[in-house]
């Protein structure tokens, strides 16, 4: 039976800590899907690890939606979510709707949508439409050239402010859950604490209800510099795929990643 977003709520309330790693083809999916993870994220990433680019900024809505195809064929218990790729839903939230109309019929169960106060309006116009919403705070990758780089976010006071008034208002907009990028870990403890919805960590601290990794970066495949977040399971585990996979939802499980060594 397919994981449901009122499952992961109730995970949340539990105190279960969710597992979430990027997938981009069936073969992988049904891996990590026979592995346990929880959830599956079709990433804009697949821009970086897969298609050679330097940002997530090329990727179009025709590559979300086969990839998302790709991956919903292969899993067959986790739950899925979708990017929204650049320029797809900023322009309105009629135009944000006809795209996510189409990831949702490639087989997601909710789109990703980068930014904060600005997206209010098209969360709230989507979710209202029965389209759940994953909103992402912190470093957004598709604003890259606007942040200066991929760096930290939230270490400034009043930044950090503005994150946890974001964090909120995503939330009271419909957002069903929080992914939270490259920010302090007490900041995201912050987050977290006040959330009634999951917050699902990369380079946020251990203190999310969940946690995510790019796959092709836990797995040391991807070339390209990796972020101090990133841990290389297949190192850790001296194993296969399969076992790597598994090292990484058992420690997610058992609070043990992220460490220090991976957080702000």
């Amino acid at each position: 039976m397919r994981i449901t977003l009122s499952g992961l709520h109730k995970m949340m309330r539990d105190g279960e800590k969710i597992t979430m790693l990027t997938a981009y083809d069936a073969s992988f999916a049904a891996l990590l899907d026979a592995a346990g993870l929880d959830t599956l994220l079709i990433g804009d990433s697949l821009g970086n690890v897969l298609q050679g680019h330097e940002s997530t900024l090329p990727v179009s809505l025709r590559d979300m939606v086969y990839h998302t195809q790709c991956v919903a064929r292969g899993a067959k218990r986790a739950f899925i979510i979708g990017d929204m790729p650049f320029g797809t839903f900023q322009v309105s939230p009629q135009e944000a709707f006809r795209n996510a109309a189409e990831i949702m019929a490639a087989g997601a169960q909710m789109v990703k949508i980068e930014g904060g106060r600005p997206m209010l309006e098209t969360i709230s116009f989507l979710t209202e439409r029965g389209i759940p919403v994953c909103g992402h705070l912190g470093l957004t990758p598709q604003s890259v050239h606007q942040l200066g780089g991929y760096r930290v976010q939230g270490k400034a006071e009043d930044d950090a402010q503005r994150m946890l008034d974001d964090a909120r208002i995503l939330e009271e907009a419909g957002a069903g859950m929080i992914v939270l990028e490259a920010i302090p870990a007490a900041l995201a403890s912050q987050i977290t604490a006040a959330a009634k919805v999951p917050t699902i960590g990369i380079g946020a601290g251990v203190d999310c209800h969940g946690q995510v990794l790019v796959l092709h970066d836990m797995l040391d495949v991807y070339p390209g510099k990796k972020a101090k977040f990133v841990k290389n399971y297949m190192k850790a585990s001296a194993g296969s795929i399969q076992d790597a996979v598994a090292l990484y939802v058992k420690e997610v499980r058992d609070g043990r990643f992220p460490g220090r060594e991976h957080s702000f």
